[in-house]
């Protein structure tokens, strides 16, 4: 008998998970799994049509036959866009705002939520409510744009940096996050002679690394999609204008571009014939994947930190 209840429990060990289920658990697997893959599907297709019309004929891609499989694949859309005056010069200024901003962010996010947290700090419930109240409460875009002005950040490069360094949202993140972390080891810091910098930099950073990547990408995020305040700002300035300011340009304006993407490649697209002519949907699906692509390559690197980051941030305890 007991041999035999050895065999049984043997038997069950290997098999898969699946094979242990029962008919009802295995239907409901099986349309949870498509369910799933048809959300997923949903996600994923937007970018793979951007991509597959930006390489395919852009006579095709004009009428809208390209679907789900690329048609007489080409190049020649980026090579052309290579050769438009000011877009290496846009993405470098997007580039630039990019990891300066997010950069500043984080920090000024990391040491305020954590300043907030000592009970040291002067009237230090004080200034956290002045700080979150700017959450609720917004003067309107033209207030927005004289203060600017008046404080010398028009047509000046960190007119994009400085408005966007202190954001309450993050910084409330850090600081709930730096409640969760363990007492001791600041106390532990503290009777060895470490100061409040010290502290921070030491003990603080290191342990909160999982939030500052998730603040990290979404600045970083927020800074390569920002293109509102080029268009406020920088009214006087087209060498400070970004990439994304010009794609916002490119998609209004497909007509004129299609012009001047002929003249600064001295006609080569007409000669080429209709299957790589410029057109307005072949310009706005390139310049589209140039803009997006590099949010997709980082965003996998950065996905594992979201989970744990935004719950113990968002959680206290």
């Amino acid at each position: 008998m007991r041999e035999n209840s050895r065999a049984h429990i043997a038997h069950h060990r290997g098999r898969s998970p699946m094979d242990r289920q029962s008919v009802g658990d295995r239907v409901i697997s099986v349309i949870t799994y498509i369910v799933y893959a048809f959300f997923a599907f949903v996600c994923a297709y937007p970018f793979y049509y951007i991509i597959i019309n930006s390489i395919s004929a852009n006579n095709l891609s004009e009428r809208g036959k390209v679907l789900f499989i690329p048609k007489e694949i080409h190049f020649k859309n980026y090579e052309r866009m290579a050769s438009i005056p000011g877009l290496m010069d846009a993405a470098k200024i997007s580039v630039l705002r990019t990891l300066i901003g997010a950069a500043l962010t984080v920090f000024i996010a990391a040491f305020l939520g954590y300043m907030f947290t000592r009970d040291t700090l002067w009237k230090r419930k004080l200034w956290f409510r002045f700080v979150s109240v700017t959450m609720y409460f917004n003067a309107g875009v033209i207030p927005w744009v004289l203060s600017m002005r008046n404080l010398g950040l028009a047509n000046n490069f960190w007119g994009y940096i400085f408005p966007m360094v202190v954001q309450p949202f993050y910084i409330i993140l850090c600081k709930t996050y730096c409640e969760s972390v363990p007492r001791e080891l600041q106390d532990a810091g503290e009777i060895d002679g470490a100061g409040t910098l010290r502290i921070f930099f030491s003990i603080m950073l290191p342990v909160i690394k999982p939030i500052l990547a998730t603040i990290a990408i979404f600045a970083a995020v927020n800074q390569w999609n920002s293109f509102q305040d080029n268009l406020l700002l920088m009214t006087n300035r087209p060498d400070l204008n970004t990439l994304q300011y010009v794609l916002y340009q490119y998609i209004t304006q497909a007509n004129s571009l299609k012009a001047l993407v002929s003249n600064t490649t001295n006609a080569s697209a007409v000669m080429a014939g209709l299957a790589t002519a410029a057109t307005a949907t072949s310009i706005r699906m390139s310049v589209t994947v140039v803009v997006v692509l590099p949010v997709m390559l980082i965003y996998p690197f950065f996905q594992r930190f979201f989970t744990r980051g935004i719950m113990i941030g968002a959680v206290k305890g």
